[in-house]
């Protein structure tokens, strides 16, 4: 059974421990499921523009789009972007896989 730990003896709040480790790394893993010659996008672009949306407040596929261009220049800081942002079609195929 696993036991909460206990807030008089430790501080909950600091991750001074933690490892650093990028949202890149963590979801670098993943499997892809999608066919091989239709592989437009790396899934760690997609992936990663997708939850940075959702963090900012985006619901929908549009809103990955959307994001995904205006922060492309920050995006492509860290991601590959061979072909650019993906389309609101792409993150739908993808999340329906």
């Amino acid at each position: 059974m696993l036991k909460h730990p206990d807030p008089e003896k430790s501080n909950t709040n600091d991750q001074s421990q933690l490892p650093a480790t990028s949202l890149v790394a963590h979801l670098a893993p993943m499997a892809d499921p999608r066919i091989e010659r239709r592989k437009a996008h790396d899934l760690i672009d997609i992936l990663v523009i997708a939850v940075c949306t959702l963090l900012c407040g985006g619901e929908t596929f549009n809103d990955m789009e959307d994001f995904g261009k205006a922060k492309f220049d920050w995006f492509k800081t860290f991601l590959n972007l061979r072909n650019g942002i993906p389309s609101h079609d792409t993150f739908n195929r993808v999340f329906a896989a």
